[in-house]
């Protein structure tokens, strides 16, 4: 029982901002809807376990359906900018690339934006590129992303053009070979010269959040390991820690929200799930988790919370 413990082929594009506090943002979706979620869920903490949701990923846009324009910006008048408060990625642990079907939305192929045509690419494997990555957060917070997911400026997410979505890609800043891997989700940047757009959370790994882009390099991740990476950018794999995971499916203003959502969980199968609730600033959110689980069973579990929808749930460290 619960414990209480304190995707048809529509194109939906969901372009994405730049550098901070940019005034032109990426393109909108041609059918436009309201963020599923917005009203009651809160970015959950990438923290460690106990801590309250930090305020850097509290959402503080409304996505109204007159913001969004068919193949033009989002809110062009709106500029984009950082949290307020610091976001700490020390307990946030990269997505492990694995096999996940097309999404239904985001793949059309060609698609156009701001009058130029796209093309998706049939696969992800062997793609290399090599230009300059950029960021967007809190204006997009909380918005849909090209698949119909809900972006998450804290958790590792990515936003491209033509890759598949979704897919998995390794990002290593060049000047000083730090990188990240993110999950594609979204489409962007539509900015010319720039080829990659991260998540506000991504940025901070790379520190893209202070210089506002950055030379990088893009590589493909497939889930057999089949897409070599750069040596320099190498990285020890979620795998070589053994620490019990926590996964945090969701963060709800409405303690009856949280509640229907764990019950939905446990009848999928799913154990060890929890409710707690957490004090924050803004009031008290109820944040939905399960664990404390094996790596193993943290992958199960994760691919059994995308096929129930819950597209973006986050990982911590025990």
């Amino acid at each position: 029982m619960i414990r209480l413990a304190a995707v048809v082929m529509v194109a939906l594009l969901a372009g994405c901002a730049g550098a901070p506090k940019k005034s032109d943002s990426g393109p909108v979706p041609p059918v436009a809807g309201k963020p599923r979620g917005s009203a009651g869920q809160a970015g959950g903490a990438p923290a460690t376990e106990g801590q309250a949701p930090p305020l850097a990923c509290l959402q503080v846009r409304e996505h109204r359906d007159e913001d969004y324009t068919p193949g033009g910006l989002y809110a062009p008048g709106v500029s984009d900018s950082a949290p307020e408060h610091a976001l700490d990625i020390s307990g946030l642990v990269e997505p492990v690339p694995q096999q996940e079907p097309l999404s239904r939305y985001g793949n059309r192929s060609p698609y156009q934006v701001l009058g130029r045509s796209y093309r998706v690419l049939p696969s992800a494997e062997g793609y290399v590129e090599r230009g300059i990555a950029s960021w967007y957060g809190q204006k997009f917070h909380g918005r849909h992303t090209s698949n119909r997911e809900i972006y998450d400026m804290c958790s590792f997410s990515a936003a491209h053009k033509t890759l598949p979505l979704p897919s998995f890609a390794r990002v290593t800043r060049l000047d000083t070979g730090e990188s990240v891997v993110v999950r594609v989700n979204d489409r962007g940047p539509f900015h010319d010269g720039r080829i990659i757009d991260l998540s506000y959370a991504a940025a901070v790994k790379l520190g893209l959040d202070k210089t506002g882009t950055a030379r990088v390099e893009v590589r493909a991740l497939s889930p057999e390991g089949g897409a070599p990476v750069l040596a320099a950018a190498a990285a020890p794999s979620v795998d070589d820690d053994a620490r019990p995971r926590i996964i945090q499916v969701g963060a709800y203003r409405e303690r009856a929200n949280a509640e229907r959502i764990a019950r939905e969980i446990e009848q999928a199968g799913l154990r060890d799930v929890a409710i707690e609730a957490a004090e924050t600033a803004s009031g008290t959110f109820w944040r939905v988790r399960i664990g404390p689980l094996a790596v193993g069973a943290t992958h199960q579990a994760l691919e059994r919370l995308r096929r129930l929808g819950h597209a973006s749930p986050r990982v911590f460290s025990e």
